[in-house]
């Protein structure tokens, strides 16, 4: 009788499973399984920022705003001839007739000038205040009472 060769344990290089492949969900008597949180990309958590902000001024402010898309993208696309020296951190574009006024804020320069996740939520919310008050023609702490004044 032929016997059978015991299964490999180990990957070729020896090593072997370095950990278990799925994690265990904890299990509590009476309460469905929960999942460890996935940790969120840079790109995912300044998005769930902008989106809070945006999400308060805009409700506040729709009626005297109008039709306002918000956007974000990477970086600023400058052109070649750019000598500013200073890298713009927002874009504000009014709208014509059919087309809607944008406002794009730019994530990568934002998130180079906070130190934590709590300066780059002051400086998103700086960032986009500005701009609507812009839009607005009224002062920065008059779109949103968190904005900071000269007297701070």
């Amino acid at each position: 009788m032929e016997q059978e060769q015991p299964r490999r344990r180990r990957d070729r290089r020896g090593r072997g499973m370095r950990g278990p492949a799925v994690l265990p969900l904890p299990t509590v008597p009476g309460s469905p399984p929960h999942r460890p949180p996935v940790p969120r990309s840079p790109r995912e958590v300044f998005d769930r920022i902008m989106l809070d902000v945006v999400s308060e001024i805009d409700a506040r402010w729709s009626n005297h705003l109008g039709l306002v898309e918000y956007a974000v993208e990477e970086t600023p696309q400058l052109p070649d001839d750019w000598d500013s020296g200073r890298v713009p951190l927002s874009s504000l574009v009014r709208g014509t007739g059919g087309t809607p006024t944008r406002l794009v804020v730019f994530r990568r320069p934002l998130e180079h000038r906070a130190a934590d996740r709590a300066d780059l939520e002051a400086i998103v919310l700086t960032v986009v205040v500005e701009q609507v008050a812009e839009l607005l023609g009224i002062e920065p702490s008059e779109v949103d009472p968190r904005y900071p004044s000269d007297d701070d």
